[in-house]
């Protein structure tokens, strides 16, 4: 096993990446939020990577060695997703993903996290993100309170 981020190449998912990418969010997802209930199944979510991130969207993976480590996928300015393999977190690879972040949307991000992500709220006030608006939850699918994150430069 490498040592750090400096050991993990950041490029953009191929087709061939959507299982292990999904694989990752689905391992970061349990680790970091259990007490979140997720309203899609595991199938549902690796046929989401399959179909609709890998393809549609600008979706990034870290990969050290043959694995996948972590998966990044940005929407326009939406920081959509950020998700890394809980044996991965505290290496510096979120630290590049948000810098990758930045450099392809130099104008801004915003992003949402649960409220209960306390690790995230951290991690994204740390660089540069405010938070700028609070929701009950009723407009996301887990109907779990969330909070917006915004970083302009």
């Amino acid at each position: 096993m490498t040592n750090g981020a400096r050991d993990v190449l950041l490029r953009r998912a191929l087709a061939s990446d959507a299982e292990a990418a999904a694989a990752v969010w689905l391992r970061s997802f349990a680790a970091a939020l259990p007490g979140v209930v997720r309203p899609r199944s595991d199938d549902e979510v690796r046929a989401y990577f399959r179909h609709v991130l890998v393809p549609a969207r600008d979706t990034w993976v870290a990969q050290a060695a043959d694995d996948v480590t972590g998966v990044m996928v940005l929407e326009g300015e939406e920081l959509e997703q950020l998700y890394l393999a809980p044996e991965w977190r505290g290496r510096g690879i979120g630290d590049r993903f948000v810098a990758l972040a930045k450099e392809r949307s130099p104008g801004g991000l915003t992003l949402w996290t649960f409220q209960v992500n306390g690790p995230a709220h951290r991690f994204y006030e740390r660089h540069g993100f405010t938070a700028v608006e609070w929701t009950d939850g009723a407009g996301n699918e887990e109907r779990e309170p969330d909070v917006r994150y915004v970083w302009r430069p």
